[in-house]
């Protein structure tokens, strides 16, 4: 399953102008943007994947073009999808970058027992 190869490189080039330290990971047939660790927004398909706080996803999930997450078949609790449209200005995929990027600095992830 590709990925968008140059949406990615437009969220690169967005987080490196957000002045975020992040490191990218192949994840989920497509890339994963990880920050402190955390996975934070990736690249999916063409859709930008972006990992929400608790108390910040109902509002998000109401703006135009996201919907939940289902890669797996069932909602993922968390995370989004934002479809093309939902991020074609620069200020828009600012503004859902910058939701995956207060996760990873205020969320809490839960450990999988081994």
């Amino acid at each position: 399953m590709p990925y968008n190869e140059n949406l990615a490189k437009i969220v690169h080039d967005t987080l490196v102008a957000l002045n975020t330290d992040f490191v990218e990971k192949k994840m989920f047939g497509g890339i994963a943007f990880m920050i402190q660790e955390k996975m934070a927004c990736g690249i999916v398909k063409d859709e930008l994947m972006v990992r929400v706080l608790p108390e910040r996803f109902e509002e998000a999930l109401q703006k135009p073009f996201a919907r939940q997450m289902d890669f797996t078949g069932k909602p993922m609790k968390g995370f989004l999808f934002v479809a093309e449209e939902g991020f074609e200005s620069e200020a828009a995929l600012s503004e859902w970058l910058r939701l995956g990027i207060e996760f990873a600095q205020k969320g809490e992830v839960k450990s999988r027992k081994k």
